[in-house]
């Protein structure tokens, strides 16, 4: 299974309508060596041996090209993903570097530290009351595209920018890596007191579980994107009160959750939750 469909809202051309959306499926994996918790890795259902293996290849943990470890499967959740793998390795082939635990979560593309088990990444939910204008998602795209200095000159940076619930610009902030650009901005924010201020984050790249994880952290309940959410990032976001827009290109973009948020004349759109499974192939 590496793809659900889910019901969401479009917007184009200042009329919205409800359409069915083809997502890949995010699912936490969390990889043990002889029973000890080493890391929790964000990936596409599938393949959880050959990526475990990697992992332990590239972390330096196993090196021995010519030692197929056993690799058992630990837990599976209710779609039939896999969701824990414990490896066996004889205690003479694990190099020094693993010291049981590891200092950095493995992600489908880098971001939240420090996580060991699936029970780390849980946190508080983000309060609202403000409803946003959809007219100004693109707008909030123009002005961070005006300010990518970097982007202009190398071609080769995210950006990500805060907006308050007026659409007025905080701050953008550009990095070689999504994550990177994500938190100079909310670290800008607290260093220049502006984080109560801010409604909005919009960000370049990929939404997956991460970077909705660091929206919830920092109270942003409106979550822009010019390229795809992954499920797991849906359904983060919408369990956390945020809304996920995505696919914000000049006029459209598709909301994922939480689209009571936004203003809506359409009353069909908003009853219910927007986040539901139609179908999973």
């Amino acid at each position: 299974m590496k793809i659900e469909f889910y019901i969401s809202v479009l917007f184009n051309e200042n009329a919205f309508s409800a359409i069915e959306d083809a997502i890949s499926v995010e699912v936490a994996l969390s990889i043990s060596v002889n029973e000890v918790p080493f890391t929790v890795t964000m990936q596409t259902p599938g393949n959880e041996k050959d990526l475990a293996r990697g992992i332990l290849f590239t972390e330096n943990i196993i090196r021995d090209q010519n030692f197929s470890p056993v690799i058992d499967i630990s837990s599976i959740n209710e779609n039939g993903c896999i969701t824990a793998v414990n490896v066996k390795v004889p205690n003479e082939l694990i190099l020094s570097d693993f010291s049981g635990t590891r200092n950095v979560i493995s992600s489908s593309s880098c971001g939240v530290c420090g996580k060991t088990s699936l029970s780390d990444l849980e946190c508080v939910s983000v309060i609202n009351s403000a409803i946003l204008k959809p007219n100004l998602i693109s707008e909030m795209f123009q002005k961070v595209s005006e300010n990518q200095n970097d982007f202009k000159q190398s071609g080769g940076t995210h950006a990500a920018g805060a907006f308050t619930i007026d659409g007025e610009l905080l701050v953008v902030q550009e990095d070689i890596g999504r994550h990177n650009a994500v938190d100079k901005v909310i670290g800008y924010l607290i260093n220049n007191q502006l984080l109560d201020k801010v409604k909005c984050l919009t960000v370049s790249g990929r939404i997956s579980y991460e970077i909705v994880n660091k929206a919830k952290s920092a109270g942003i309940p409106f979550l822009a994107s010019v390229s795809a959410p992954s499920s797991l990032a849906i359904d983060n976001a919408q369990d956390a009160g945020i809304t996920l827009m995505a696919f914000c290109r000049n006029t459209k973009f598709t909301i994922y959750s939480n689209p009571q948020q936004v203003e809506i004349d359409n009353d069909q759109l908003i009853t219910g939750k927007v986040k539901v499974k139609s179908d999973v192939k």
